[in-house]
């Protein structure tokens, strides 16, 4: 504990202030995206582009891809919480995935992970400190609950829970410590937001029971 805590503090002196603000506004994007809040997006951008660039800078080539991901789907995700329906109501609200949803999300998260593991292997010579198989498992589960949340999707905050927890070691052995801390913030933000889309979900549910019985 006590070799983990000083490497810790060691690498954090060497935090750049670049890293600083992806972690503040990583935290605010997660803390609008419990709250259903659309300024998720925007704040999140900030956050993604700036990790696009330490992930190469710290050989995470598939982090990088994911970040990439991230600011793409972020644009998408914008676009779609801002619609609105003839009666200027969100055209898209908290829902659970039916099973063929469920379905589509695993194969999804496979393709990924396979994509991703094979891509790192043939990358290695050009990225000596690649983890594939960690990074994989990052990359792949990060994709899957960045396009669920753009469907506002309760089962996005289990994927975020899955990526934040493969995340925080990854970046620890990387030397980003900060950045370690900061997906450890995240994975309890994730457990916070699934039990609040849970219930919102819940309630719509039972509201529309209510209303068609």
């Amino acid at each position: 504990m006590q070799q983990f805590w000083q490497q810790f503090i060691d690498n954090l002196h060497h935090t750049s202030l670049l890293e600083y603000i992806a972690v503040f506004t990583g935290i605010a994007s997660v803390w609008f995206s419990r709250k259903e809040n659309i300024w998720v997006y925007p704040v999140g951008l900030v956050s993604t582009v700036i990790y696009i660039y330490l992930s190469f800078k710290y050989d995470l080539p598939g982090e990088a891809s994911v970040n990439f991901y991230y600011t793409v789907m972020s644009i998408y995700g914008w676009i779609l919480w801002a619609k609105k329906d003839t009666h200027n109501h969100n055209v898209f609200s908290i829902a659970f995935s039916k099973r063929k949803e469920r379905i589509k999300q695993i194969a999804f998260f496979i393709f990924f992970f396979l994509a991703v593991y094979f891509s790192e292997i043939f990358l290695k010579d050009y990225f000596g400190n690649v983890i594939p198989w960690a990074d994989a498992i990052a990359t792949s589960t990060a994709f899957t609950g960045m396009w669920l949340m753009a469907k506002k999707k309760v089962e996005s905050w289990y994927w975020w829970i899955a990526t934040n927890t493969a995340s925080i070691p990854l970046y620890f052995v990387k030397g980003l410590a900060f950045t370690s801390v900061y997906y450890l913030i995240l994975l309890v933000m994730a457990f916070w937001g699934l039990a609040e889309w849970k219930h919102r979900a819940n309630v719509k549910k039972e509201k529309f029971e209510f209303e068609n019985a």
